[in-house]
């Protein structure tokens, strides 16, 4: 990547006027925006030079520009970090080539540290588009419309931008998108969706992945993953891929086209401070994990069945509850499945990104720590494997470090595909009864995949058992469920953050703009997270 000192460049250019943006058809971006500094991206149609215009105002004038190169390398993406920039300023930037000139992008640096200013984000995740002829099922992605238009300082797109294992296009090699030119086709679908477009140039954007961008419940040490992409109608297979190959053709991809800071030693964990209010911290939960504990046969039920256990931390008198729905739940899990899930061996940040984060967030100044977080660190008990239930040990140690030395956390989180809303307790339904951390996770979503509901009725093949997941137990309050606050299964959505000195305010929106309606009809929320 290309390094940009804005203030040491001398202003320059004139492009002819052109409102098509022609010969940038994928739109522009800004992203890692800080204090001084953010990224800029393009992917011009054609490889060849580019040239990049950044101003201070709309017009462009008194303009610096850089001379780059869009190249196949990289899939003719190009994308400079900007250095040397005024803290909490607005800037504007452009590209130009041959074929025309881009649309016009804008993006907010982050205020001084000792600013005490209100800070405004949105965040959403889980985009899965289906092209139906030259449409995408899920468009026009009316969450990213929404977030749009809200004017926020910046936004954050936490991870499925892209599925890599639910679409046909490649089925000459494999139904799943595994290579590096398949994932960049994937990328170029999803911003055929002008809302995305639009969202990623009108502010500074961060980016995540989560783990369908590599494959579903990704981990680096696991080879095998059960798919029903070319398998028959109604069946699984099992395909196997190297996964240390499968992690570095999955990072090019998202890097050139989903701008981030990665490293090898640290992933995309990074943070962000906001002003005097707020500190941002990502949390990468794809690089450094342990294997799932469902990885191999140890979590079937029954034994050899290929079947994981649903709902293997559940005492067994919900687990029987919900048998009628799910058979195998009305015996007691594989005990060597819990084991599994309760081995403090098994590592879900990695011992060095663990450390990191849980120095910097107990050091950190800022009013407000709010974690973005790719998967739900709340119980909910359904299918935890690839959430932090799976790795009971690190989310009890993770818990009682944050509980024990830092004030005023958040967790904000998607994946799960619906909204959710609970304390992060330490237990809920196990033995003596729930105890709370005092930290709450806001989980929201999904853009536009398929829903939790849906998720559940096609598993258990059954039309109501979403509903009856909900009303049963999510919002049953302890012993006879979590007591999800706001428990909404089958909404696309997102979350509306301010940030002030006094509290975090968070509003659960729908695709229109509307609030998310929980399992009781009441709006969920607005959610008001005092400063303690």
């Amino acid at each position: 990547m290309s390094r940009l000192p804005l203030l040491a460049l001398i202003a320059l250019l004139a492009v002819p006027a052109s409102a098509d943006a022609k010969g940038f058809r994928y739109g522009v971006a800004s992203a890692e925006v800080a204090q001084t500094s953010a990224i800029v991206w393009t992917r011009a149609d054609k490889p060849g030079a580019v040239t990049l215009q950044v101003a201070r105002t709309p017009s462009f004038r008194a303009a610096v520009k850089r001379r780059l190169r869009a190249g196949v390398s990289s899939d003719n993406t190009v994308q400079v970090r900007l250095t040397g920039l005024r803290p909490g300023s607005r800037f504007y930037y452009r590209f130009a080539s041959r074929a025309g000139r881009s649309e016009r992008g804008v993006f907010k640096t982050a205020p001084p540290a000792s600013a005490n200013r209100a800070v405004r984000f949105a965040w959403t995740g889980d985009a899965d588009p289906v092209k139906t002829g030259s449409k995408l099922f899920f468009a026009p992605f009316g969450v990213y419309s929404r977030m749009q238009r809200a004017g926020n300082d910046f936004n954050v797109n936490l991870g499925d931008t892209i599925y890599s294992d639910t679409d046909s296009k490649f089925a000459s090699t494999d139904p799943l998108a595994l290579s590096v030119a398949q994932k960049r086709a994937k990328y170029r679908d999803i911003l055929g969706a002008a809302s995305l477009r639009a969202l990623r140039s009108a502010a500074g954007m961060y980016n995540h992945w989560d783990d369908h961008e590599f494959l579903d419940d990704f981990a680096v040490g696991q080879t095998s993953y059960p798919t029903e992409q070319g398998a028959p109608s109604g069946q699984t297979r099992i395909v196997t891929v190297n996964g240390r190959k499968l992690y570095r053709d999955s990072v090019k991809a998202f890097r050139e086209y989903m701008p981030v800071t990665y490293s090898h030693a640290r992933g995309i964990y990074r943070s962000f401070r906001w002003g005097r209010n707020l500190e941002l911290f990502f949390l990468d939960e794809r690089s450094f994990r342990s294997a799932g504990a469902d990885d191999g046969p140890v979590c079937n039920n029954p034994p050899g069945s290929g079947q994981r256990d649903f709902a293997p931390t559940a005492p067994q008198s919900k687990r029987a509850l919900f048998a009628l729905l799910i058979p195998p739940l009305a015996s007691p899990p594989p005990p060597a499945c819990v084991a599994r899930i309760n081995d403090p061996a098994r590592s879900y940040l990695g011992s060095r990104q663990l450390t990191a984060f849980t120095r910097a967030i107990k050091r950190s100044k800022a009013t407000f720590k709010v974690v973005m977080n790719e998967l739900p660190i709340q119980q909910i008990y359904a299918d935890p494997y690839d959430r932090w239930e799976g790795y009971a040990a690190e989310r009890l140690k993770l818990l009682t470090f944050l509980h024990d030395n830092v004030r005023n956390v958040v967790f904000l989180t998607t994946d799960v595909h619906a909204n959710l809303v609970n304390d992060v307790r330490f237990k809920t339904l196990e033995e003596g009864g729930p105890v709370n951390s005092g930290i709450t996770e806001i989980t929201t979503g999904p853009a536009g995949t398929d829903t939790f509901k849906t998720d559940l009725n096609d598993t258990t093949g059954n039309p109501s058992a979403g509903d009856l997941a909900n009303s049963a137990f999510f919002t049953r309050p302890p012993p006879d469920g979590p007591g999800v606050q706001c428990s909404n299964l089958d909404t696309f959505s997102y979350g509306q953050v301010k940030v002030t000195n006094a509290a975090v305010t968070v509003a659960l929106r729908d695709a229109k703009g509307g609030a998310v309606i929980g399992a009781d009809g009441k709006p969920c929320g607005p959610y008001v997270i005092a400063k303690k």
